[in-house]
């Protein structure tokens, strides 16, 4: 099991961010392994769950993922199985710079299984790499969606 954990601060206020990531449908737009999200159902706490295709190491994996725990403006769990499984924590925590402006950080967990008979085990540690940049990106991308007044 692997895991990153990673964060930033996002210039909008909680409720904005939140409501922003917590739509499935969105998740493309930021995260840049994603190829598609489809079949988006809606839970009766308000969560989601949904297919999709990622990118991993050039190969395309499918699979489910769904809202497993999901508190609204405080933090969305997801649980996904099928071409890779994993569990993904986004945690929301408003904060203020010192103009007392609202902003928001966001800190995303990540514990994730390489399906090491698709790839072979010499590949475990380039793609663990491949995983925490793209985390990285995933959250930069958030941070200039919100300094671009989404």
């Amino acid at each position: 099991m692997y895991k990153i954990n990673n964060e930033i601060i996002v210039n909008s206020p909680v409720e904005r961010v939140f409501n922003y990531i917590k739509e499935p449908s969105n998740w493309p737009e930021f995260w840049p392994s994603l190829i598609e999200i489809s079949n988006i159902q809606t839970l009766p706490d308000g969560g989601y769950k949904a297919r999709y295709e990622y990118k991993m190491a050039g190969m395309r994996l499918k699979g489910k993922g769904e809202y497993t725990d999901y508190v609204p403006n405080k933090w969305i769990v997801v649980s996904t199985n099928g071409g890779i499984n994993s569990k993904l924590t986004f945690t929301f925590r408003a904060v203020k710079d010192s103009n007392q402006v609202k902003k928001t950080r966001v800190t995303l967990t990540v514990e994730y299984d390489i399906p090491v008979p698709l790839l072979g085990k010499l590949a475990e540690k380039v793609i663990s790499k491949m995983n925490e940049q793209d985390i990285s990106l995933l959250l930069s991308n958030l941070q200039v969606r919100f300094l671009v007044n989404y």
